[in-house]
């Protein structure tokens, strides 16, 4: 406990002046509101808020980990030394591919109160239980039911986490299209199904009769056939020996994982090409394998640059530029092109390869090479943060695949809704159509997307701690960047949720008293989507006020 709070005390330091400037902003910005609070009060509650935020954070600075032998959380780590900053994981490339604000600080900091929150969920007493509901009534009713911005449809939830005591609601049992908050279920059915260790694997297979080298797809989007990855491998945290799962053990010639970072498909030409010579082979006929998936590969909002072809093999998630999240032009069949890339890699390397076509790997085959993902829960993390459509509809087939259901969209939606059920969830009126949101038939209630925050927080769950550690933090990363330029910024993290009349937002806040809080906002029937999105936005900012 010593060396961790040591180990944090400069990190605490450095925020404490970081975000200085923006308490200052903040306090400005709500004193019209605090007309019964005198400036002096105002200012001594601040300081002493921030006082005792800092404390408490580092009280509960070892349970918020995972952590190193320094006292730093170990999913962080990577990223801070790539970069020289201390902080948040950043999944993206920097700024301009994760979407990061101009300006703002690279990776996001590991703010005080958002570590404090997330360590009070496996700590007893590091964080207060939140007493009744008060005034939050009066706080987000002239938001969330009043304000015409939020369309003719509203529902909204607000629990204690530390609980699981409902503090506020609105229709919170009524069920409405949750857009991509619905990658919050998809994360907690997938953990839930197949541990955060697990790894999903890509590998090759040599017929023993024909000759037939088969590329066989492991249902893994993050597969890069890129040369270098940008010093992506850096964000997915360091493997262990121990993190390597079910998915991560090698086949005959094979290798276990692929370093820090995502799978490679360089990595498997050269291993692949390497035991293809140790057999004297230097020509083979080169085919694919994607039966770990069924049913149609496209989703039903049809061709779109949110989300490629759902196939189990891919390689960068079809992506035909050098973005690595967000909308993309994608190739129309991305199985044919990872097989077709595979076959110049393997030229590289002295094998020559016919044009790819589909087939079948036979029980018969032998495995040559793997490369594997990084666990599950970094996957996650990223799903989340990024809001990656293509990871969302992958561990939704995973989670299929793992229970014994068909993997297909019906197939993955029903693994889900079966697994949050077992959960013993709320999942009365939910329907679940994809693993992403973009399908506009799903539905979620409140009460099921604040429950399922609440399982995360459960210090009996901590194979779910991703579902909390991989939320966007307002205004430093993924989807909420250029989001809370005031007030709230650093303090909620929340999985946003956008289609055309549909805004939702769902998360954690840590309040100002140590309170750790779990909300969702639904809004369907929006007009104006910005107006829509800042009105969600000052609801969350309202729970973190004094």
């Amino acid at each position: 406990m010593a060396r961790a709070a040591d180990a944090v005390r400069p990190r605490l330091a450095r925020f404490a002046r970081a975000t200085g400037p923006r308490v200052t902003r903040f306090a400005r910005a709500t004193a019209p509101r605090l007309t019964r609070i005198t400036r002096p009060k105002t200012w001594q509650y601040t300081a002493g808020a921030a006082t005792a935020g800092l404390a408490l954070a580092a009280g509960v600075v070892t349970a918020a980990g995972p952590w190193d032998s320094t006292g730093q959380r170990t999913a962080e780590r990577d990223r801070a030394v790539a970069l020289d900053h201390t902080g948040g994981a950043d999944h993206g490339h920097g700024a301009e591919a994760s979407g990061t604000a101009p300006g703002s600080p690279r990776p996001a900091p590991s703010a005080g109160a958002v570590l404090t929150g997330l360590g009070g969920t496996t700590t007893p007493g590091g964080v207060k239980a939140a007493p009744g509901t008060g005034n939050l009534a009066d706080l987000l009713d002239p938001l969330l039911k009043d304000d015409p911005a939020l369309g003719g449809h509203r529902a909204a939830a607000v629990v204690d986490l530390t609980t699981g005591k409902r503090l506020y609601g609105l229709d919170s049992d009524a069920a409405l299209t949750p857009a991509s908050t619905t990658k919050i279920a998809t994360a907690v059915a997938a953990l839930t199904a197949m541990g955060p260790d697990h790894r999903l694997t890509t590998r090759t297979a040599l017929e023993p009769d024909t000759g037939e080298l088969v590329l066989v797809g492991g249902g893994d989007p993050t597969l890069t056939a890129r040369e270098d990855d940008g010093g992506t491998s850096r964000t997915w945290g360091s493997p262990r020996a121990s993190e390597a799962g079910s998915g991560g053990e090698a086949g005959s010639g094979g290798e276990a994982g692929s370093g820090g970072g995502p799978a490679s498909l360089r990595t498997l030409a050269e291993k692949t090409a390497a035991a293809l010579k140790k057999r004297d082979v230097r020509k083979v006929t080169l085919s694919y394998d994607t039966t770990l998936y069924a049913g149609p590969d496209l989703h039903p909002i049809g061709v779109n640059e949110n989300l490629a072809r759902v196939t189990a093999l891919m390689a960068d998630e079809g992506r035909t530029d050098d973005s690595t999240s967000g909308p993309a032009p994608r190739v129309p069949d991305p199985a044919d092109a990872a097989a077709r890339t595979f076959a110049d890699l393997l030229k590289q390397h002295g094998i020559t390869a016919s044009p790819p076509g589909p087939s079948k790997a036979t029980g018969r085959a032998t495995t040559l090479a793997t490369v594997s993902s990084p666990p599950l829960s970094a996957l996650v993390e990223r799903m989340l943060t990024n809001s990656d459509n293509d990871l969302a509809e992958a561990l939704a087939r995973h989670t299929a695949v793992a229970t014994g259901k068909r993997a297909d969209f019906a197939g993955a939606g029903a693994a889900v809704t079966a697994r949050l059920k077992q959960l013993g969830l709320p999942v009365d009126g939910a329907r679940f159509h994809d693993g992403s949101g973009l399908d506009r038939t799903d539905l979620i209630t409140p009460d099921l997307l604040t429950a399922l925050l609440t399982e995360a927080a459960d210090p009996a769950r901590p194979q779910l701690r991703a579902v909390l550690t991989g939320l966007p933090v307002a205004h430093f990363t993924g989807t909420l960047a250029g989001r809370y330029t005031d007030g709230a910024a650093g303090l909620v993290r929340a999985k946003t949720g956008t289609l055309t009349g549909v805004n939702t937002l769902a998360g954690t806040i840590t309040t100002p008293d140590g309170h750790l809080l779990g909300f969702a906002f639904l809004a369907n029937g929006t007009t104006d989507p910005y107006t829509a999105q800042t009105t969600l936005d000052r609801a969350a900012t309202a729970l973190a006020s004094p």
